[in-house]
């Protein structure tokens, strides 16, 4: 199974619950109740509102219902809203799927010496369709500044755009700032010269891909793969990839070691010094902490939504 496949697939395993959690679209929230000047209780079963209505519920929906000047349009505004919401919480997925999927199983130092493209694209076009959708949702949802502000839907609400803010703003940082910078140490150490021994990091900047050289490491020896039909890309049968220590997994492979001897050798394994990273580094590492941390928060504001 390919990485971008198992990535979708582990994204849409962990976020099904995630479009769950939406929250059900209702005729009477809490601006309803200010109006009616009634408790949640009078017109839900559970006092606490949601679910099933009673006798008077059911008639206030009616009344709702029968405000509705135009019943066609009113019908193709609820499919529109359908529509984008459904795009909105697909995108949600893929989004906050690629985050868990980089943190939970590849590790933010996957990234750490420069921002792979797959990412970075469903980032960057993930931001944008939960911007516009996100827009047209709130428009239909919300219809005053009274609304936003001064209802717990409205207040949860406005949380969830600022903290969509902030994801978006330290994207932008990262791409713009701190991108270029972990780009420019992986140059430097693909090109550095490695008769010298390369630590398990350093090895990190050879992956194969963008035209450096594919090393990995192997019982303390490092090879080069570069130059071998079988590992284009840096990737060896679409699971091993290049730049990292594959001694464990390559003992369960169905070769033996003898295939190695056919690939040059690029140095030893070295043990790595004390070393303290650079601020742009551990300014990465906090993002992409950071942005992990807003999606729970997320997830959390959804579940309020609906069972809070």
């Amino acid at each position: 199974m390919s990485k971008i496949v198992l990535q979708h697939l582990i994204g849409l395993i962990l976020f099904t619950s995630f479009a769950i959690l939406v929250p059900q679209q209702v005729g009477a929230t809490e601006e309803y109740a200010k109006q009616t000047g009634q408790a949640c209780a009078a017109c839900h079963l559970d006092p606490g509102g949601g679910g099933e209505l009673t006798t008077t519920g059911k008639a206030f929906a009616e009344s709702l219902r029968a405000q509705t000047v135009n019943p066609e349009r009113s019908a193709f505004v609820k499919g529109f809203r359908l529509v984008i919401g459904y795009f909105h919480f697909l995108t949600a997925i893929f989004w906050f799927g690629t985050i868990l999927y980089v943190h939970l199983i590849l590790k933010p130092a996957y990234a750490a010496s420069g921002l792979p493209r797959g990412e970075l694209r469903v980032g960057i076009v993930s931001m944008i369709v939960m911007g516009v959708t996100g827009s047209i949702l709130t428009y239909y949802r919300v219809y005053s500044l009274d609304t936003l502000f001064h209802t717990r839907f409205g207040i949860l609400l406005f949380i969830k755009v600022c903290l969509y803010l902030v994801m978006v703003i330290s994207a932008l940082f990262v791409i713009t700032v701190i991108g270029p910078r972990l780009k420019a140490k992986r140059k430097e150490l693909s090109s550095a010269d490695t008769a010298g021994g390369l630590t398990l990091e350093d090895l990190t900047a050879y992956d194969g891909k963008d035209g450096r050289p594919a090393y990995f490491a192997f019982e303390g020896k490092v090879y080069d793969a570069t130059q071998s039909k079988l590992w284009k890309q840096g990737v060896h049968m679409g699971r091993h990839n290049a730049g990292n220590d594959l001694t464990e997994a390559l003992s369960l492979a169905p070769h033996g070691r003898e295939k190695l001897t056919t690939m040059a050798t690029a140095g030893e394994v070295i043990a790595a010094g004390p070393r303290k990273a650079p601020l742009h580094e551990r300014v990465f590492f906090f993002m992409a902490h950071m942005n992990l941390t807003i999606v729970f928060i997320i997830i959390l504001i959804l579940s309020l939504w609906r069972w809070g």
